[in-house]
């Protein structure tokens, strides 16, 4: 089960992802959350802000997400080319802790439900989450900037051609 996150979930959700930061580690990518990414003053902002998610199964909260509706700014400029520039979500913070298989799957069909195309980023060294998304069907679209500067890999899967739907929550 997918649903808004809400405050009391906040410590569930830190320890979801520091669960996803230690498996990151673990994985070879110890830099792109490294620093403890996000902050729990971000989660909690984001909470606060109904952009936050969560992924509940068998009672138990083992993954995390946000939601951006609006056009992400660090997406206006990438070095490469977007599939379309449909109205568009963007997933950011995506974290499972590890307990269960299939949480992206469920996030993007979650997504799909009520929106076709779809815009995450990623750092070079996410192999997991890289694989994750080109089994899911996106595509590599080149290099955005985050705002301090640093490079991510950026992807998008766009379905509305396939459908002809493209709704905005």
């Amino acid at each position: 089960m997918i649903r808004k996150a809400k405050e009391r979930d906040l410590p569930e959700m830190y320890r979801v992802y520091a669960a996803a930061r230690a498996i990151m580690q673990k994985s070879g990518n110890p830099t792109q959350w490294g620093d403890g990414k996000p902050t729990e003053a971000e989660v909690a902002a984001d909470v606060s802000a109904g952009r936050s998610y969560v992924v509940v199964r068998d009672g138990k909260l083992c993954g995390a997400f946000l939601l951006l509706y609006e056009p992400e700014p660090t997406y206006a400029s990438i070095d490469g080319a977007w599939q379309s520039d449909a109205p568009y979500i963007t997933l950011h913070r995506v974290a499972s802790d590890g307990t269960q298989s299939g949480v992206l799957h469920e996030i993007l069909e979650f997504c799909d439900r009520s929106h076709k195309n779809l815009r995450i980023d990623t750092h070079e060294n996410n192999r997991i989450m890289r694989h994750l998304l080109e089994k899911e069907g996106f595509s590599f679209c080149g290099t955005i900037r985050l705002l301090d500067g640093a490079p991510r890999l950026a992807f998008q899967r766009d379905r509305t051609k396939e459908t002809g739907i493209c709704k905005l929550f």
